[in-house]
């Protein structure tokens, strides 16, 4: 049973990757019917939103774009910023939801950079009391991992929302802008939806984790009885 379970937690985030790197590479090679650049696509929607602060830098990496809230700046990799693709389009507009989220005080982008820190400690230190209680035998140091990780777990499902969010806004914006045509928006939902697998698998797989470290604490509770 244990190894179907790694195969699974394996499995699911590896499926989810390929989904997007299939999407993306589709997608990258068709041009949009308005032919703006990533980066274009970036500043036309920043600018139609009032957003004249936040800035478009351009970043290395593959698929490293995100937007940076304390620098109010959104950053596209560079085949985003330059291309003229419909991935680039999607991807860029995304990004760009985020700062309209911010702009507007999103409720669950602020909770998720609220819970960041705390993430951050449970990720890290989650394990480590985790392994001090299995390999001591004692329970209560299971407990606070099992603890700390769900810290962790609730951060990916904050993240859901601003994500689903942020692709509905990016939707919105390309539409409302003529940024795509009406012929685009499917293959350009394609894009968006692929790249949400991999929040949703995330969460799936810290879920699966969670709940067979409570079965774990459970067990070792009922021996200790």
């Amino acid at each position: 049973m244990f190894l179907v379970y790694f195969i699974i937690i394996l499995i699911i985030p590896v499926w989810a990757q390929l989904r997007v790197k299939g999407a993306y590479k589709k997608y990258s090679k068709i041009e949009s019917s308005s032919f703006l650049s990533g980066r274009e696509v970036a500043r036309k929607i920043l600018d139609s939103n009032g957003l004249y602060d936040v800035s478009v830098e351009e970043t290395g990496g593959v698929l490293s774009d995100h937007y940076d809230p304390r620098s109010k700046v959104v950053r596209l990799s560079t085949n985003n910023y330059h291309g003229h693709s419909l991935a680039a389009a999607a991807i860029a507009a995304h990004e760009v939801g985020h700062a309209i989220q911010d702009q507007q005080d999103y409720s669950f982008l602020k909770i998720r950079h609220a819970l960041v820190p705390v993430a951050n400690i449970g990720s890290n230190f989650s394990w480590i009391l985790i392994l001090i209680g299995m390999i001591a035998g004692l329970s209560n140091f299971v407990l606070l991992g099992i603890i700390a990780m769900a810290a962790a777990v609730l951060f990916q499902f904050v993240t859901l929302p601003v994500e689903f969010n942020a692709s509905t806004r990016a939707m919105d914006e390309v539409v409302s802008l003529g940024i795509i045509s009406n012929a685009e928006e499917r293959d350009t939902k394609k894009v968006l939806n692929a790249a949400a697998l991999t929040y949703v698998a995330a969460a799936a797989v810290a879920v699966l984790e969670l709940i067979r470290l409570i079965l774990i604490y459970t067990g070792m509770q009922r021996n200790e009885n």
